[in-house]
């Protein structure tokens, strides 16, 4: 690779990360993470928030879950409801799927008719790497119960 090529790639990896709208210092819970998952956006994302993922096993509340799902991991819903416990009021979960055609793809209207059954929302759909689309999901304010 060239030294061109290395300065464009580490242009767009923040980009990538800053489009899914994460802050510096916000906790980012990191689930259903393997090797097929993008580590360049994942590097991005640390960049921007200057903080290491936390896992499943936290104990921390979080303001942003990044949840790697793919076909074959089992029902949307149970990943959904899982999820919940630990974001924050006001947090923001990204939905990382394969793109179309790849392995593990996941319908749009899977993921539609997911989402309201947990108690959130979709908001919006990005392609964030070649191989990964980011669907932003948020419990919509009326659906909090407190």
């Amino acid at each position: 690779m060239s030294a061109t090529a290395d300065h464009a790639d580490g242009k767009e990896q923040p980009n990538m990360a800053a489009r899914l709208g994460l802050e510096a210092g916000w906790i980012v819970q990191e689930i259903g993470y393997d090797d097929d998952c993008d580590d360049d956006l994942r590097d991005a994302i640390r960049a921007v928030t200057g903080e290491e993922f936390v896992d499943e096993d936290t104990d921390e509340v979080v303001d942003v879950v990044l949840l790697w799902f793919r076909e074959e991991d089992g029902d949307l819903v149970d990943a959904f409801f899982e999820i919940l416990t630990d974001l924050k009021a006001g947090g923001v979960v990204w939905l990382m799927t394969p793109k179309v055609g790849r392995d593990g793809y996941v319908e749009g209207s899977e993921i539609a008719e997911a989402a309201p059954t947990a108690g959130l929302a979709t908001t919006s759909t990005l392609s964030v790497t070649e191989d990964w689309s980011a669907t932003k999901l948020v419990v919509p304010k009326s659906g909090r119960r407190g």
